[in-house]
């Protein structure tokens, strides 16, 4: 019997967490989507995992069966991935970097070029992730390093280091009323539709919709979107506005979008991330430290 291991981690969640609503929080997936595994879970096992009531999730006894084992399988099988990739890596000489949007903005290609200069037999990958995948391909193994934006879920699992930060600006419609202002303060936008990443992203999304920055005030989604195409097209077409780094004014341009610096929320803070398995790879360190070279002096 074949078992997606990611229905394996679904259940080892709720199982941890006793609570659907907790575990979908966690996991940063919608509650009727995790019912859905689970019980997708229990057909494929033919027996039930958990005893649902109003106060929760309870194990079964075959559920507590499975909850014994599952953190080792997955341990092992995440384990033999890396590895897996890593070998091939290494064959291939390639060096696989996630990264969201402008990545470490004016700083990523001198990052590249000093690795090439310390690996000169090694070539650096780019690897462009969508705004769902906010570690940038490094929880799933995807990549070997990533340049992020912090917070991000999952981040307490990976390593980070910060390598500097910068303002947040707000993007709007070139007829919006506040388009013509030089600066303009987050306390304006707070009854403003936003252009936000999908809901799974936990507190990815929250942070670009500066949630804990509204004083309780609820937040107004006018589009959800992925990548930086849509985005732009949404914030011109009028759905919303929409928080960005203020590098997105040089990187991200679109007609009918103009960018204003924005008052009242705090610095975006850019990082290079790897996972703890690679604290001792000597390919992945010299690029962290490569990182931390060019933008010490940036």
């Amino acid at each position: 019997m074949d078992v997606d291991t990611r229905l394996l981690r679904y259940f080892a969640t709720v199982a941890e967490e006793g609570s659907l609503t907790r575990a979908a929080q966690r996991l940063y997936v919608s509650q009727p989507a995790l019912t859905k595994q689970i019980r997708q879970l229990e057909s494929a096992l033919g027996v039930p995992l958990f005893t649902r009531s109003r106060s929760g999730m309870a194990l079964t006894e075959p559920g507590r069966a499975l909850a014994a084992r599952v953190p080792g399988l997955l341990a092992g099988w995440e384990a033999a991935l890396r590895e897996t990739r890593s070998a091939a890596r290494r064959a291939d000489r390639i060096l696989r970097v996630g990264f969201l949007a402008s990545a470490a903005n004016e700083a990523t290609q001198p990052i590249v070029a000093e690795f090439a200069r310390c690996r000169p037999d090694w070539r650096a990958e780019m690897r462009q992730a969508a705004w769902s995948n906010p570690t940038a391909g490094l929880a799933d193994s995807d990549v070997d390093v990533a340049l992020v934006r912090l917070p991000f879920p999952g981040q307490e699992s990976l390593r980070a280091v910060e390598l500097f930060s910068e303002p947040r600006c707000v993007a709007l419609p070139e007829n919006h009323p506040l388009a013509g202002r030089g600066t303009i303060d987050f306390r304006e936008l707070w009854d403003e539709p936003f252009v936000a990443a999908p809901p799974e992203t936990g507190p990815w999304r929250a942070y670009w919709l500066a949630a804990d920055e509204r004083d309780g005030h609820p937040v107004r989604i006018g589009a959800v979107t992925e990548q930086p195409d849509d985005w732009l097209t949404a914030i011109a077409n009028g759905y919303g506005v929409a928080l960005a780094p203020e590098s997105a004014a040089r990187f991200y341009t679109r007609p009918g979008v103009v960018h204003r610096p924005l008052t009242g929320v705090a610095p975006s803070r850019v990082a290079v991330a790897w996972a703890p398995a690679d604290d001792a790879d000597p390919v992945v360190q010299d690029f962290v430290r490569c990182c931390r070279e060019v933008c010490a002096g940036t």
